[in-house]
């Protein structure tokens, strides 16, 4: 069954940065296109980006834009989101997602 363990998250001051993780499994990671999302307290899940199978495409959400890049490792099997410059409105559970299959997600909260 498909397996998605993220990892990377914690407190980071504003204006820092992260790099969040995803290890992949039990399916075929190089033939998925990958997204991650976000969920802010109290709030629903906001996609935050997506990259399709080869990593030639990648699309972002206006609150990110120029300050997350998504990348991927099809041969270890990884995805990652880079965050910089991050902000208070930043704070969020992060999940990686394949359709409608997400991990148990990591706690990125950003605060002085």
């Amino acid at each position: 069954q498909v397996q998605l363990v993220e990892s990377g998250g914690g407190l980071v001051q504003p204006g820092g940065s992260l790099r969040l993780s995803c290890a992949a499994s039990g399916f075929t990671f190089s033939s998925a296109a990958m997204t991650w999302v976000r969920q802010a307290p109290g709030k629903g899940l906001e996609v935050v980006s997506f990259i399709n199978r080869s990593g030639s495409i990648t699309t972002y959400a206006d609150s990110v834009k120029g300050r997350f890049t998504i990348s991927r490792d099809n041969a270890k099997n990884t995805l990652y989101l880079q965050m910089n410059n991050l902000k208070p409105e930043d704070t969020a559970v992060y999940y990686c997602a394949k359709e409608r299959d997400k991990g148990q997600g990591t706690q990125v909260t950003v605060s002085s």
